[in-house]
């Protein structure tokens, strides 16, 4: 069985790779270079295998939002770690965080959200942390993700339903609708 994903991993980094060259004749090295420094210090992996994968896959989609290779490495070592840290699938905050703020550390809404994932500051307050600041990268990952999976607690798992509880759109599936479209479509 071991053998048999080691195997899987390795079909798909190489289909990776062929993608990465088949789009740009050689693989950016500026990309390659941030990967290379996000993989040596990813720790939330199980291996540096996994990281590989895991980082180049996700690479392609966000340089629509992320042109700096380095900041992309950079943001996806974040969002994994604090995912994982919470017990949730880095996909599905990806996919959050898509819809939320398109990825912009310092959008805020017009009813006060913040950050990447868009968390409103009352949770500050609500756990006794006023001076923590939300438009820090890993303080809002931190907060949206424990946030979101208590949501998907909260639902027993509806995920369609904590994704409404997340937005405060309890009742209504637009926004949920449009986080999983993007789960499913971009980072899956």
């Amino acid at each position: 069985m071991r053998l048999a994903l080691a195997t899987l991993k390795l079909c798909l980094l190489c289909l990776l790779s062929s993608t990465v060259s088949a789009q740009s004749k050689e693989a950016d090295p500026q990309l390659l270079a941030a990967l290379k420094g996000a993989v040596t210090e990813a720790d939330s992996f199980v291996d540096r295998f996994d990281a590989e994968v895991w980082l180049m896959a996700k690479s392609q989609p966000l340089a629509r939002y992320i042109k700096n290779p380095e900041r992309r490495m950079h943001v996806l070592k974040a969002i994994h770690r604090e995912a994982t840290r919470a017990g949730l699938q880095p996909e599905i905050v990806l996919a959050v965080i898509q819809i939320e703020s398109a990825f912009d550390p310092y959008a805020v809404s017009r009813v006060g959200a913040q950050g990447m994932m868009q968390v409103m500051p009352f949770w500050k307050n609500e756990i006794g942390r006023p001076e923590d600041n939300l438009i820090d990268m890993d303080t809002n990952l931190r907060y949206g993700c424990t946030i979101l999976k208590h949501y998907i607690k909260k639902a027993k798992g509806n995920m369609p339903n904590a994704l409404a509880y997340y937005n405060g759109s309890y009742g209504r599936h637009t926004y949920s609708r449009k986080v999983l479209d993007a789960w499913v479509d971009r980072w899956r």
